[in-house]
């Protein structure tokens, strides 16, 4: 499989990119092309000729696959898609996450809003109490701070309870109802009686 990414740039770019791609570049200048990312690995800088442009490593609120084809009827995967690299204008603002909260397509807006659950709020005290508690409780031990209630019957207890207990209800028989005959006096014709009468 191959490493992919996806480079989002402003449509000023865009067009300067495709010029350089398709090889209608005047000069050598036109032709150079950089992308540098400073320490942390999220911010860098994106240099196409002489001018810079700030840029941004996200993550990409699901995978992408891409796919390629060499004969336009079979698709061949070549790589899932995680990451985009966002260049921005000179003017606007940098990202406050690391996790860009669209998709790469008009359905997928806000798409971490408005498709994923909220993680849940979950106390780590308790989470790791409760881990305690099953570890102990698969060695064989017993759970420590827990409230255990043990229900001890004993054999007056159990006499009591039964004698308590109502009797369970018998099913009801229904009586049976004679066979009722609508027509008595005629008897069943077919199909076939129909036709010759009528013949």
């Amino acid at each position: 499989m191959e490493e992919q990414f996806i480079l989002r740039v402003p449509p000023s770019v865009a067009e300067r990119l495709e010029s350089l791609l398709n090889g209608s570049a005047a000069s050598p200048e036109e032709q150079a092309l950089d992308l540098s990312f400073s320490e942390n690995g999220r911010s860098g800088t994106f240099s196409i000729g002489n001018e810079q442009f700030p840029a941004s490593l996200l993550d990409l609120p699901c995978v992408t696959e891409s796919y390629k084809t060499y004969d336009d009827r079979a698709l061949v995967k070549t790589a899932d898609i995680g990451q985009m690299i966002m260049v921005r204008g000179p003017n606007e603002s940098a990202p406050d996450t690391i996790e860009y909260r669209h998709g790469l397509t008009p359905p997928m807006r806000d798409a971490r809003k408005r498709r994923f659950r909220r993680e849940p709020d979950l106390n780590p005290e308790l989470v790791q109490r409760v881990e305690r508690d099953l570890l102990n409780i698969m060695a064989g031990g017993t759970v420590e701070n827990g409230d255990i209630q043990v229900n001890e019957q004993e054999d007056g207890n159990q006499n009591v309870s039964s004698a308590n207990k109502k009797p369970a209800p018998k099913p009801v028989t229904k009586p049976e109802a004679p066979p009722t005959t609508a027509n008595a006096e005629e008897p069943e014709r077919s199909d076939s009686d129909d036709t010759e009468d009528s013949a």
